[in-house]
């Protein structure tokens, strides 16, 4: 499990949602792009995903290196100039807020917002940052939006889950 506080490898790899797993082998190759996928079944209520599915598909590409089809909504993603503005508006948010500077710090996450509104990274990533629980009420609106979306972005690696 890594802890990205910069969102470095999340801007590197196109990770736009979280839990999300990368499958990258010995020869430093992405074989498997994003998906997300949560590590127990602790949210399977709430998310829909099954997670003993990725983990039989992990177990059979390190074992019998079998990698599994790719979903329809298993693809690279490559950042729209809009997306890629809105990580610099959320990086500049950031470093104001740990300065101290919080209504500045605002204007770049709001920007930042309105430029990438479905970015998980950007959107609940900041709400911390923002003094917002991102377990509280402007997650679940959030999450609203989202699934009122058609829950854009990649899919999981549960084929029977929602997407």
């Amino acid at each position: 499990m890594l802890l990205d506080r910069e969102h470095l490898l999340g801007e590197l790899f196109g990770i736009v949602n979280v839990p999300t797993v990368i499958w990258i082998d010995e020869d430093d190759r992405i074989v498997r792009p994003c998906v997300i996928v949560p590590g127990d079944d602790l949210f399977k209520d709430f998310t829909g995903i099954d997670s003993s599915v990725h983990h039989n598909q992990l177990r059979a590409w390190v074992v019998d290196g079998v990698l599994p089809p790719l979903s329809e909504r298993e693809h690279a993603v490559v950042p729209t100039p809009e997306e890629q503005l809105a990580r610099v508006e959320r990086r500049v948010g950031a470093h104001l807020a740990r300065a101290g500077r919080i209504d500045a710090a605002e204007r770049h996450f709001a920007r930042a917002g309105e430029l990438a509104p479905m970015n998980w990274t950007i959107r609940r990533g900041s709400m911390p940052l923002r003094g917002e629980d991102p377990f509280g009420m402007p997650f679940f609106e959030f999450y609203g939006e989202w699934e009122a979306a058609g829950r854009p972005g990649y899919g999981s690696a549960d084929p029977n889950a929602a997407s």
